[in-house]
C-alpha cells in the first residue's frame, strides 16, 4: 500500500463505536428533610483530603486503634491489592495503543549439495541474521481506545472501592469501640448497683435478725443482689466479645489484645453536615458505581468494533550476511507490510449477542448507580433522623433515670422507717437499674449515630 493510502486512513483512527458518555445528572433536593434543629451546613471542601474524622470524639484510645487498623487490617490490605491489580490491568490495556517491537538474531552454517538443481559443486557458508519487526494495529474503530477507557474506569472504580472499604472499616471500628465503652459504663453502673444491693441485703438481714423484717424480705433482697451480679457477668461476656471483634478489625490476635475499661461515656459530637449536592461527590461508593457505568459504556464500543475489519501494519528490517562485515549497508534489508485486514463474515450471531450483552451490562450498571444514589440519600436521612430523635430520647431517659433514683431513695427511707415492706424497695431497685441502663444505651446509640452520619456523608474533611 502506498504512503498516501496510509495517510488517508489516519482520520479514521478518531472513530469510536462507544455511545457518547456523560456522568448522569441527578435531581438534588434543596435540603435534607431530617435535619435536627440548630444544625447548619458546613462549608464545602471536596478538594481537601479526608482527614481523621474520628478525632471529633477526642479519644486517644480510638485514635490509636484507627491508626493501627490502617496499618494492619487484612480487609484493607485485600482492597489495596485489588486496586493494584486493577491499575496493572489498565496499564496492560494501554500497551495496545503502541506498536509491538521485537528483535532477534539467527546464526547457521549450511552445506549445500552439489546435486541440487542448477548446481555442479557443493558449498559451505555461514548465514547470520540480525533484525527486528514492528507490528501495530491501526485503531480505526476505537476498539483499543475503548478498551483502555474501560480498564481505566475500572481502576478508578477500584480506587473508590478502596476509599469505601477504608471508610467502612473506620466507621465499623468506631462503632465497635463505643459499643465496648457503653458496656464499660453499664458494668460500672452494675458494680455500683451490686454494692448498693449488698448494703440493702445487710440492712434487711439485720432487721430480720432483730425480728423487724421477715424472711421474705431477706430473700427478696438476695434475689435482687444475685440478679445484678448475673447481669454484671453477662456484661463482662459481651465486653470480651466486643474486644475480640476490635482485635480482628485492627489485624491483631485476640489472645494478646486488651483495652482498659473506663467509666462513663463522652458526649456525642455534631458532625459537619454537607449539602445534598455535595453528597454525590463525597460518597466513594457513588463514585465507584459511576465509574463502572463509564466502563460498561466503553465496552459497548469494544463490542461494536468487532463488526469492522482489524487492520494491522507490519514493518521488518535488519542485516544478513554470509561472511565479512555484518552490520553494513550492503547487508541490510527491510520490508514494509503486510498491511492486513481481517473481518469475520459469518459468526452465527456471536458479535451481535456481545453487543446486546454489553448494552445490558451498561443498563445494569446504570440501575446500580441510581440505586446507590438513592441509598446514599436514605443513609443520610436515616442518620439525621436517628441523631434528632436520640437527642430527644436522651433527655427523656435521663429524666426517667433521675426520677427512678428518687423513687428508690424514698422507698429505702420508707422501708427503714417501717412504712412499707421490701417489695416496694425491690420494684424501685429494678426500675432504677433499668432506667439508668436505658439512659446509657441511648448515649451509646447517640455516639454510634454520629458515626453513621459521618459514614453516610462520605467521611469528614480534615
Amino acid at each position: 500500500m502506498k504512503p498516501a493510502a496510509l495517510l488517508a486512513l489516519l482520520p479514521l483512527a478518531a472513530c469510536s463505536m462507544a455511545p457518547a458518555y456523560a456522568p448522569p445528572q441527578t435531581a438534588m433536593p434543596d435540603a435534607y428533610k431530617e435535619v435536627p434543629p440548630g444544625w447548619s451546613l458546613a462549608r464545602p471542601a471536596d478538594e481537601g483530603e479526608r482527614g481523621p474524622w474520628w478525632a471529633m470524639f477526642h479519644d486517644p484510645v480510638l485514635d490509636d486503634l484507627e491508626t493501627r487498623m490502617a496499618q494492619a487490617s487484612p480487609t484493607l490490605a485485600a482492597a489495596v491489592a485489588r486496586l493494584d491489580a486493577a491499575t496493572a490491568a489498565a496499564r496492560e490495556s494501554r500497551a495496545d495503543l503502541f506498536p509491538t517491537l521485537s528483535a532477534g538474531a539467527d546464526a547457521a552454517r549450511e552445506r549445500q549439495s552439489a546435486r541440487r538443481p542448477n548446481a555442479t559443486t557443493s558449498s559451505e557458508f555461514n548465514d547470520v541474521i540480525i533484525g527486528g519487526a514492528l507490528d501495530y494495529e491501526l485503531d480505526l474503530w476505537g476498539r483499543v481506545r475503548n478498551s483502555v477507557r474501560a480498564a481505566r474506569a475500572d481502576a478508578q472504580a477500584s480506587a473508590a472501592d478502596l476509599q469505601n472499604a477504608r471508610l467502612s472499616l473506620q466507621a465499623g471500628l468506631a462503632n465497635a469501640y463505643f459499643a465496648l465503652r457503653g458496656l464499660d459504663a453499664q458494668a460500672a453502673l452494675l458494680r455500683q448497683t451490686v454494692a448498693a444491693n449488698g448494703r440493702a441485703l445487710d440492712l434487711t438481714t439485720t432487721r430480720h435478725d432483730g425480728g423487724i423484717a421477715s424472711g421474705i424480705d431477706v430473700n427478696r433482697a438476695q434475689t435482687v443482689l444475685s440478679a445484678a451480679r448475673a447481669q454484671l457477668s453477662d456484661i463482662a461476656r459481651q465486653r470480651a466479645i466486643a474486644e475480640h471483634a476490635i482485635a480482628a478489625l485492627i489485624g491483631e490476635i485476640a489472645s494478646g489484645f486488651s483495652i482498659a475499661p473506663v467509666d462513663g461515656l463522652p458526649a456525642a459530637p455534631v458532625p459537619p453536615l454537607r449539602s445534598p449536592s455535595d453528597l454525590l461527590q463525597r460518597r466513594p461508593d457513588v463514585a465507584a458505581a459511576e465509574r463502572r457505568m463509564a466502563s460498561a459504556n466503553a465496552q459497548i464500543g469494544v463490542a461494536r468494533a468487532a463488526f469492522f475489519p482489524t487492520v494491522t501494519l507490519g514493518l521488518s528490517g535488519g542485516w544478513e550476511a554470509t561472511h565479512g562485515d555484518l552490520i553494513s549497508t550492503p547487508t541490510s534489508f527491510w520490508g514494509l507490510g503486510p498491511l492486513s485486514a481481517l473481518v469475520d463474515l459469518f459468526d452465527g450471531g456471536r458479535r451481535a449477542a456481545r453487543v446486546r450483552m454489553s448494552r445490558a451490562q451498561y443498563d445494569e450498571a446504570a440501575a446500580d448507580y441510581r440505586g446507590t444514589v438513592l441509598g446514599a440519600f436514605r443513609d443520610v436521612e436515616d442518620a439525621l433522623a436517628a441523631n434528632r430523635h436520640l437527642a430527644a430520647q436522651a433527655g427523656d431517659s435521663d429524666a426517667a433515670a433521675a426520677a427512678a433514683q428518687r423513687t428508690l431513695d424514698l422507698a429505702l427511707t420508707r422501708y427503714h422507717d417501717g412504712a412499707s415492706d421490701y417489695l416496694e424497695v425491690v420494684v424501685a431497685q429494678t426500675s432504677a437499674l433499668d432506667a439508668r441502663r436505658a439512659a446509657i444505651e441511648v448515649r451509646t446509640a447517640q455516639l454510634q449515630a454520629a458515626i453513621d452520619l459521618v459514614r453516610a456523608l462520605g467521611g469528614d474533611i480534615g
